[in-house]
């Protein structure tokens, strides 16, 4: 049996790779990608810590994050010190460099929401919203979910 309109899953998927392959364009035209932005938008929002916890607020893994720390930190945007109370961990800041890359940046994620916003209406983008939160909230639920459910109707 051949579906006759395409999945709204793979729609979206395929919706969401567009919108992330265009930003991490935008960045890069700026000298920055999605995990750098994701690490300096999170310290510049005032997080302070570890490492483990830096990973855990922008969703990366823990030896991902390290990886991007390193070449972060080479790169003049961030420092690593280790924590007096806790020789295992670091603590991650930004420096002035990083400050300065963050607001560069600040700039282009300013203007690539603008361009996705153009055309659309507040009430509109409201409902897109609310429509993927809806979206977001049934892919979380499971199989077993779903036929407790049709069972109920």
């Amino acid at each position: 049996m051949r579906p006759t309109e395409e999945p709204i899953g793979l729609y979206v998927t395929r919706s969401a790779k567009s919108l992330s392959r265009a930003f991490d364009a935008a960045l890069a035209e700026q000298g920055g990608s999605l995990p750098t932005w994701l690490v300096l938008a999170s310290l510049a929002g005032g997080l302070r810590g570890s490492q483990r916890s830096i990973a855990a607020a922008v969703g990366i893994e823990g030896p991902t994050l390290t990886h991007h720390l390193g070449r972060m930190e080479s790169d003049g945007l961030v420092v690593r010190t280790r924590d007096p109370e806790n020789r295992r961990t670091h603590q991650v800041e930004l420096t002035e460099a990083g400050r300065a890359h963050f607001g560069a940046l600040l700039e282009v994620v300013q203007s690539f929401d603008r361009r996705l916003r153009r055309g659309f209406t507040a009430d509109e983008l409201e409902a897109l919203r609310g429509l993927l939160g809806r979206l977001a909230a049934n892919a979380a639920t499971t199989s077993t979910d779903d036929t407790q459910k049709e069972e109920h109707s």
